[in-house]
C-alpha cells in the first residue's frame, strides 16, 4: 500500500442520497428504494477510487445519516424511547424524533461543521453486537469485494465514541469502555472471517487534550484489540491537529499495525513523533492532502513532510489528512468559476489524484506531473488601509442601552421572535433558480420576494409574535448570500457538503481581500419593516461563521481575514440603521465551532473573534438592539466568550439540551438578554405548548423575565409551513401563559 485516503464523499454526484432519503422521510419511497440508492452509491464511490489508483480504499464510511449514529445502533446503544419502532424507522427516529419522540442530542464534529448525533449512554446501557445492525460494516465489505474491491472497513474507535457520548444519569461513559471494546472484538473478529486485512479505528479524540485517565483508558482499549487472535491488521487514524505526545507513545507501544497522523492542520506532528521515539515496525499514514480545505496541494511541501519522517517508522504511505468527506466532489463540475480562483483548487476527484501521484513520487520515483503556477489572492489596499486604522471596538454602558432599548421598543417581558427564516417552499426556490437561469427578469423576481415576505409578515402578526422577520425568501444559504455579494468570494453551482442528515450546503471560497461594494439586505428589512408597526429584525450572519462555513485562504491568519469580513458587516449594520431598522441580528453559530481544540490555542483565538464581532456592531446607538445567534456546539467553554461579544441579546439552542446552557449563563454572570430555544426546530414533531412552557419555567429559575426571549432554537428554513405555523401558535400560546403567570405573581 503506496496510497489510502480516510473517507469520501458519500451523498453522490447528483445529491442523490439526500433526495432518497427525504423520499423515504415523506413516503414517497420505501425502504428498499433507499436501501439501493445507498448500494448504488457506495458501489460508485469504490470504484471510482480503484480506477484512480488508490491502494487503500475505505468502506463503512457510507451512512444514511451520521457514522456515530452508525455506531450507536451498531452497539446496541438506542435509549427505550426508540425500542418500539424498528430498522429505518427507528434510525431516523434517533436522529430527528418522531411527533411523540424528540430525538437524541447533536453537535458538531469537532472543529467541522458537519453535526453528528451525540450517543446517550446511561447506567442501564449495556452494549451487544445488535441484529442485523452489526452487519453493515460486514455487509458492505462484502459488497465490495463482490465487486472485486479490497476494501477497509473504517469504524468510530471505541474511546472517540466514548469520550464524544453524553451520559444521561449518573454514569462516566469510561466506565463502560470493557463491554464496548467486548463488542468491538466481535466485530473485528468477524471481518477477519470474512476475509478483511485491515480495519481502521478512527480516534480523533486523541489531537485534544486528554487526561491520564483518558489515556489509561486509551491503552486498555488498543491492549485489548491488538491482542485478540484473530483479527484483521489495525490503522488508528487522527486528524484535525496534532496528536498528543502521550497518545501517540500508547499508540507506538501498542500492537496495531498502522497509524494515520493529521500534517496538514496537526502542525507538530513531526516533532511530536520524533519526541515519542518513532513508530518502529509500523507503517504510518502520512495526511499530507487537505481533506478540510480545497486549496491545491504543495506537492514539493508534501513530499518534504513525508520525507521527513522516513527515519522514524517504518514505512510511509502517502494519505489525506481526514476523509474527504467535508470537501466537494469533483472541480470539473464547476465550469463558471473564475479561472484565476478555479487554478488554485483541488475537491475531493482531484484530490484522490494528487494523494496517487504523491503516492507513485514516494513509493516508485516517479515525478509528479507539472501544474500550472498557483495564481495568488487578491490584494485591496483600501480595505487594508482601513483595517489600519480601526480602533478599539466597544459599545456603551450595558445598563443604559437595556433601558433605551426598553424604552424605544416597547417589548413585553418573554418577547417573542424567530431567529430568522421560514419556510422555503418549493415556489419560492423555483422563482430564485428561474432567475438565475434567466427565465424572467429582475422585476418579477423582486415581486415574487416582496409577496412572499409580506405573506410571512402577516402570518407572524396573525400568530402574535412580537419581534418580527422579513422570512429570508431571498437567500440561498445564510452564509452563501453574503458571499455573492462580497468581492473577494467565490460560489460553486455544485459544491456540495453535507452539514447534517439531508442538510447539505455550498460553502463559498474566501480568496482574496474582502469588500462591500453595495448594500446587502437593507431593501428586504425596509420593505419588511414599512409593512408593519412591530420592529423587524435586520438578519445578517457573523464574521466567524462566514469563515467557518467557506472555504479560506490559506496566505494569512484567520484573525486578519475575519476583521476584513467584520468591517464589511459594520457598513450593512450602519445602513440597516439608518433604513429605520432597530433590532439587527449578527449570527454566530460557528463561535463554537472554530474553537481550537487545545486549551492553550483558545484564549488567543476567543481574542480575536469576539474582537470581529465587537468591530461589525459596535457603531451603532443605545437604541438600536444587536442580537446574535448560536446553535448545535457545546457552548461551556466559551460562556465567557459569550458574555465578550456584548450582544443585547443572544438566542441559543437550548430545546434537546434541556436548557442547560443558561444555567451556565447565568453562573458565569452573563447579564444581557438570552432567548433558549423552546423547540427544536431539526425534528418534524410539533411540540405541544404546555412542552415549551416547561422548558421556560426553567429558564426562568435562571433568568429574570424581562431578560428572557422566547424562541425556537433556529432558523425555520428547512420545515414545512403546517408544522411551522402550528409550533410557532403552541410558542406564542406558552409564552402568554407564562406572562400571565408572572403578572398574577
Amino acid at each position: 500500500m503506496n496510497t489510502t485516503i480516510l473517507g469520501y464523499p458519500r451523498i453522490g454526484p447528483g445529491r442523490e442520497l439526500k433526495f432518497a432519503t427525504e423520499d423515504y422521510w415523506s413516503g414517497r419511497a420505501d425502504e428498499h428504494a433507499l436501501a439501493k440508492t445507498g448500494a448504488e452509491l457506495r458501489a460508485a464511490v469504490w470504484t471510482a477510487l480503484r480506477d484512480a489508483g488508490i491502494d487503500g480504499i475505505p468502506s463503512n464510511t457510507f451512512s444514511f445519516y451520521d457514522q456515530m449514529l452508525d455506531t450507536s445502533v451498531m452497539v446496541d446503544a438506542v435509549p427505550e424511547r426508540y425500542r418500539h419502532l424498528t430498522g429505518f424507522d427507528r434510525y431516523f427516529a434517533m436522529a430527528r424524533g418522531v411527533q411523540d419522540v424528540p430525538p437524541l442530542e447533536m453537535t458538531k464534529w469537532f472543529d467541522t461543521n458537519y453535526h453528528y448525533i451525540v450517543p446517550e449512554l446511561g447506567p442501564d446501557t449495556r452494549f451487544r453486537l445488535a441484529d442485523g445492525a452489526a452487519a453493515k460494516p460486514l455487509a458492505e465489505y462484502r459488497e465490495a469485494k463482490a465487486l472485486g474491491i479490497e476494501t477497509r472497513p473504517v469504524l468510530v474507535g471505541p474511546l472517540t465514541y466514548l469520550l464524544l457520548a453524553k451520559p444521561a444519569g449518573p454514569v462516566d461513559p469510561l466506565e463502560l469502555l470493557d463491554g464496548l471494546v467486548d463488542v468491538y472484538a466481535e466485530v473485528l473478529e468477524r471481518l477477519a472471517g470474512s476475509g478483511a486485512r485491515w480495519v481502521q479505528l478512527d480516534e480523533p479524540v486523541l489531537v485534544a487534550d486528554r487526561t491520564p485517565a483518558e489515556i489509561d483508558a486509551l491503552t486498555h482499549a488498543y491492549r485489548r484489540l491488538g491482542q485478540l487472535t484473530s483479527r484483521p491488521r489495525l490503522m488508528v487514524a487522527t486528524y484535525f491537529g496534532t496528536i498528543g505526545a502521550d497518545a501517540l507513545r500508547v499508540l507506538a507501544r501498542s500492537r496495531v499495525e498502522a497509524v494515520g497522523l493529521d500534517f496538514v492542520a496537526g502542525p507538530g506532528t513531526v516533532e511530536v513523533l520524533a519526541s515519542v521515539g518513532g513508530l518502529p515496525r509500523k507503517t504510518l499514514v502520512a495526511g499530507v492532502v487537505d481533506g478540510r480545505n480545497v486549496w491545491r496541494t504543495d506537492a514539493g511541501k508534501a513530499l518534504s513532510a513525508c520525507a521527513s519522517v522516513l527515519g522514524l517508522v517504518d514505512r510511509v504511505v502517502v494519505g489525506t489528512s481526514c476523509s474527504l468527506m467535508h470537501v466537494p466532489l469533483d472541480l470539473d463540475q464547476e465550469d463558471a468559476l473564475d479561472p484565476a480562483v478555479r487554478g488554485r483548487l483541488a475537491f475531493a476527484r482531484q484530490k484522490v489524484a494528487e494523494v496517487v501521484a504523491l503516492g507513485r513520487a514516494l513509493g516508485e520515483g516517479v515525478p509528479v506531473p507539472e501544474s500550472a503556477p498557483l495564481p495568488e489572492a487578491g490584494v485591496d489596499p483600501a480595505v487594508r488601509e482601513r483595517l489600519g486604522s480601526a480602533g478599539d471596538a466597544r459599545r456603551g454602558d450595558r445598563a443604559v442601552r437595556f433601558a433605551a432599548q426598553r424604552d424605544a421598543l416597547g417589548l413585553p417581558d418573554l418577547a417573542t421572535t424567530t431567529i430568522g427564516s421560514f419556510p422555503q417552499t418549493p415556489e419560492i426556490r423555483r422563482v430564485r433558480a428561474d432567475r438565475r437561469a434567466g427565465r424572467i427578469g429582475e422585476a418579477a423576481y423582486v415581486a415574487a420576494m416582496k409577496d412572499e415576505i409580506a405573506r410571512v409578515i402577516a402570518l407572524q402578526e396573525d400568530l402574535g409574535l412580537d419581534v418580527l422577520v422579513h422570512g429570508e425568501p431571498e437567500r440561498n444559504d445564510m452564509v452563501q448570500y453574503f458571499a455573492e455579494q462580497l468581492d473577494g468570494f467565490a460560489a460553486t453551482e455544485h459544491g456540495w457538503v453535507q452539514s447534517y442528515g439531508s442538510r447539505y450546503v455550498r460553502p463559498p471560497i474566501l480568496h482574496s481581500d474582502v469588500a462591500r461594494p453595495r448594500p446587502m439586505t437593507v431593501e428586504w428589512a425596509a420593505y419588511a419593516q414599512s409593512l408593519t408597526d412591530k420592529p423587524v429584525k435586520g438578519m445578517l450572519t457573523g464574521p466567524v461563521t462566514m469563515l467557518a462555513w467557506s472555504f479560506v485562504r490559506d496566505d494569512q491568519p484567520l484573525a486578519e481575514t475575519a476583521r476584513q469580513v467584520a468591517l464589511a458587516l459594520r457598513d450593512e449594520i450602519a445602513d440597516l440603521e439608518d433604513a429605520g431598522i432597530r433590532v439587527i441580528q449578527v449570527d454566530e453559530p460557528a463561535l463554537r465551532e472554530l474553537l481550537p481544540l487545545r486549551d492553550a490555542d483558545r484564549p488567543a483565538y476567543l481574542d480575536w473573534a469576539v474582537g470581529a464581532f465587537r468591530l461589525a456592531t459596535s457603531a451603532v446607538k443605545d437604541t438600536t438592539q444587536i442580537h446574535t445567534h448560536m446553535c448545535y456546539s457545546e457552548f461551556g467553554e466559551i460562556i465567557g466568550a459569550i458574555g465578550a461579544l456584548d450582544a443585547d441579546v443572544t438566542s441559543v439552542e437550548a430545546a434537546r439540551s434541556h436548557m442547560e446552557l443558561v444555567g451556565d449563563l447565568r453562573a458565569a454572570g452573563y447579564g444581557n438578554g438570552i432567548g433558549p430555544g423552546v423547540y427544536d426546530i431539526h425534528s418534524p414533531r410539533v411540540p405541544a405548548a404546555e412542552e415549551m412552557e416547561a422548558n421556560l419555567r426553567r429558564a426562568l429559575r435562571a433568568v429574570e423575565p424581562e431578560r428572557l426571549w422566547v424562541n425556537p432554537d433556529c432558523g425555520l428554513k428547512t420545515r414545512a409551513y403546517p408544522e411551522t405555523e402550528a409550533a410557532l401558535r403552541n410558542l406564542v400560546t406558552a409564552a402568554r401563559r407564562v406572562r400571565g403567570e408572572l403578572t398574577r405573581d
